[in-house]
């Protein structure tokens, strides 16, 4: 994949935000994943920036970068509004709505079942890369946590059919993916 300089100053400016953060299961920087993420993504992309929007999907669920910094930031390397607003919405739409912290009162399986409706709703750039963040989560979750891979695949599997909107092709490779993985488990 080739980033142009300014998705390379964005990816700079998403890594120090994720600073000392790792992976959960490999302990690499997380970064590694959001590389990852737009690595799959750049082999689909359409040009609605879902490149960009996958080096920053999980900004706003896994630190504390506001949707007002990232904007000053996007502002400072250049991109115009409807850029700007494309980035943000993808990322937004991208966080998770239904956290524990938000929903104390609500189980997993509930709070999942609640984020699988909203996610069929999300545009279809954003579905594209959500498909890569499939791919790249389930290859980590599956090699290193068989228990909790079924939970998950689960979760997958409650929303995957649905969030069809997005490439085609990347749809295809992700159901794969996601078909592959549960035969490994059962």
């Amino acid at each position: 994949m080739e980033l142009s300089d300014k998705q390379w100053e964005l990816f700079d400016f998403v890594k120090e935000q994720h600073g000392e953060q790792k992976r959960k299961y490999t302990g690499e920087p997380y970064w590694t994943h959001l590389m990852s993420v737009a690595n799959i993504v750049s082999d689909y992309a359409t040009n609605h920036f879902e490149v960009e929007i996958a080096l920053c999907h999980d900004l706003f669920e896994d630190t504390p970068c506001p949707p007002d910094l990232l904007n000053q930031h996007l502002i400072n390397l250049g991109y115009d509004k409807s850029g700007r607003d494309t980035i943000l919405r993808g990322v937004n739409d991208l966080t998770d709505k239904f956290t524990k912290e938000a929903y104390p009162k609500f189980n997993r399986k509930l709070r999942k079942g609640f984020e699988a409706q909203r996610l069929w709703k999300i545009k279809p750039y954003c579905q594209t890369v959500k498909y890569a963040d499939i791919i790249d989560n389930t290859i980590s979750i599956v090699e290193n946590d068989a228990g909790f891979a079924r939970v998950y695949l689960r979760e997958i599997d409650s929303f995957i059919w649905k969030i069809n909107a997005g490439n085609k092709d990347l749809y295809a490779r992700c159901c794969n993916q996601f078909s592959d993985a549960v035969r490994k488990l059962l």
